[in-house]
């Protein structure tokens, strides 16, 4: 009997052990509330559940192996599996053929989702996921403010959210996240300044706040400092060093006070106070103001001055080299001028003029499309003129109407169409002019430009690419195949920053009246088997084409290097049989000496998923972006001698 009663008042205690057992963890319910304000249309986080015991396999969600704590948040496309056995690889069991294991937790494999076009707002509740490290809900739906909230998430490392409706203004305890590296804010409907805080985020590599409504002056100190024009591009009303803007008062005047947001920097600016007696009288004061403002103005003029006969003195330099435009003449009948984006500060008749004066002496380049020429303009400013074959234009109205969809494409890694003009005699494209030139010129032509390339470097360049190529294919109405991915469509400026080129320039140059490109679109090498075959291109075609980019940058070799053509392989045939051979160091460039192990065998095994010869099987852009991010975001500390390369032994 003492058994029985003792049995019945265990049985609770154990009944309540199991339940709490089986408990959501705190993470999950946190998640769950950032839920209940979603709008998921499209039931993409349906198997978020309170009856599970975890959040961990949670669509999107990554965990700590340690404590389950939530470390990722990416409600996009990106699927970590423990085993290739838990993914149904009949289609695409060429993935894992090569036994090319990453060594990270789980093995990357990506489903092929569309966009979650999640709706709704950002809850609060995202400040109490403090072991948050990545937060990515970009190219979604979502609206409202961003919450300060965010800001108790101290371990974060990445933060996306391009690509919403987000309102208001960036929180300045942003500026708190002292392990933030990425912040990608851009394509949304931000306003405000840009708070002084966020130059107190000393690991912070990458920057976007492009395409908004950011006004006012950028801050000039701290990590702020350290970008350029790229991060700021699309917000018109902002000024400062970083955009090439002096800002100004009211009255014209350059502003000399600091910034309105910059209270945190102030203590490192020197203050000057001026202490007027009381007890003097007003008219004492009135002599000390008009005093003062007659100095000023003295200095005004002086500086005026200055300014006036040096600029005539460079003016004078530029003209022994280049000739300056006076005619103002009426173009001749014909004649058409478009200009994009408003930022071409020039004159129709300057503009004109100097496009008329192009000669041999300016070619910088010639291609399949059409021969490019640099043109400097009176103030020194350059640009890039792409004139192009009359063989391949197709009707002034068809091609106009193209120019104005590529006109209105603006992002950071992508090179501008600036402007175009129709002569009598010729069609020309005026775009942004990129100093460095190409990655093929840098990669391949220029001497030991191997050596320039060290692996950041070449990271870099394949990250802001594929940033380039994802916006064309997934933030474009209508879509944009490029048709023409290779290392001399990627311009480089003076940070080694990257700009896709020629995009759309196939589509814009076909016979609409055949319906065909009446050139040959593309270059052998990059071109993706189906598109050999049929002719017809599709954003896996370019998918494909970057997977070859991208074998280009580890290799250090053109697709069809004589080292294997001989063979009668390219690039990925090459890289197909040293893998099978498990010959990976001999596929890393010998030129490049601080390869980390890791990060080149995740950039191998996405080149693998993207040349695929089934374009089914190939990830789409947004996925191959986010990988290849992961992997800036997360590289090996430690440095490899893994590659001793032998990369020279085709």
């Amino acid at each position: 009997m003492g058994l029985v009663v003792l049995f019945l008042e265990l049985l609770p205690v154990v009944t309540l052990f199991s339940i709490c057992s089986l408990a959501l963890t705190p993470d999950g319910m946190k998640l769950l509330e950032i839920k209940s304000v979603l709008n998921d249309t499209r039931n993409a986080l349906s198997n978020w559940k309170d009856t599970d015991d975890t959040p961990c396999q949670w669509t999107g969600i990554s965990c700590s192996a340690e404590d389950r704590s939530v470390i990722s948040m990416y409600v996009i496309h990106l699927v970590i599996f423990s085993s290739p056995s838990s993914y149904n690889l009949t289609l695409c069991s060429r993935f894992w053929q090569h036994d090319l294991v990453l060594n990270v937790p789980g093995n990357w494999l990506f489903r092929n989702l569309p966009f979650m076009q999640l709706g709704g707002i950002i809850s609060p509740s995202i400040g109490k996921l403090s072991k948050l490290q990545r937060l990515g809900l970009h190219q979604n739906g979502l609206h409202g403010y961003i919450p300060h909230e965010i800001a108790n998430c101290t371990e974060l490392k990445a933060l996306y959210l391009r690509a919403n409706y987000l309102q208001g203004g960036i929180p300045s305890e942003i500026g708190n996240l002292s392990y933030l590296t990425i912040l990608d804010l851009s394509s949304n409907s931000l306003k405000g300044s840009i708070p002084s805080s966020l130059g107190h985020l000393t690991r912070l590599r990458s920057l976007n706040l492009s395409t908004n409504f950011f006004s006012g002056e950028i801050p000039d100190f701290g990590a702020l400092s350290t970008f350029g024009n790229e991060s700021f591009i699309g917000n018109l009303d902002l000024c400062g060093r970083q955009v090439h803007k002096p800002c100004r008062t009211s009255l014209g005047f350059p502003v000399v006070l600091p910034h309105a947001q910059s209270d945190e920097a102030t203590g490192n600016l020197l203050s000057i106070v001026v202490a007027v007696p009381s007890k003097r009288p007003s008219h004492y004061i009135k002599g000390l103001l008009i005093g003062a403002i007659s100095m000023l103005a003295v200095a005004v003029i002086v500086l005026v001055v200055f300014l006036w006969s040096w600029s005539l003195s460079k003016k004078e330099r530029a003209a022994k080299r280049y000739t300056e435009v006076t005619k103002q003449v009426e173009p001749e009948a014909g004649t058409k001028l478009m200009t994009f984006h408003g930022d071409l500060p020039y004159t129709s008749f300057e503009i004109i003029e100097k496009l008329e004066s192009l000669d041999e002496e300016d070619i910088v380049g010639s291609g399949g499309y059409g021969t490019v020429y640099r043109m400097v303009m009176n103030d020194c400013g350059t640009f890039a003129v792409k004139k192009i074959d009359q063989t391949h234009a197709g009707s002034d109205r068809g091609f106009e109407r193209e120019v104005e969809i590529l006109g209105s494409i603006k992002h950071i890694n992508l090179v501008n169409l600036r402007g175009y003009c129709r002569l009598t005699s010729s069609k020309l494209l005026i775009y942004d002019y990129l100093a460095m030139g190409s990655l093929d010129d840098v990669l391949h032509e220029q001497s030991k430009g191997g050596e320039k390339l060290n692996w950041s470097a070449r990271l870099k360049i394949a990250v802001g690419s594929a940033r380039g190529l994802a916006y064309l294919h997934h933030d474009c109405c209508p879509t944009v195949i490029h048709w023409d991915i290779k290392s001399s469509n990627i311009l480089l400026d003076e940070k080694m920053e990257p700009h896709v080129s020629d995009f759309g320039l196939a589509k814009l140059l076909k016979d609409e009246e055949a319906h065909v490109t009446t050139i040959v679109a593309g270059t052998f090498g990059y071109l993706a088997p189906e598109y050999l075959q049929s002719g017809r291109a599709t954003e896996k075609s370019d998918v494909y084409s970057f997977g070859v980019l991208l074998l280009e940058l580890v290799t250090g070799k053109r697709p069809t290097d004589p080292c294997f053509v001989h063979k009668g392989l390219n690039v990925v045939g090459w890289m197909n049989t040293l893998l099978r051979k498990k010959r990976l160091q001999d596929v890393v460039d010998n030129r490049c000496r601080d390869v980390d192990a890791e990060t080149a065998e995740a950039i191998l095994h996405i080149a693998v998923r993207c040349t695929d010869a089934d374009p089914q099987c190939r990830p789409l852009m947004s996925e191959v972006l986010q990988f290849l991010e992961q992997e800036v975001m997360s590289p090996s500390p430690y440095p490899s001698d893994f590659y001793e390369s032998h990369s020279d032994h085709c």
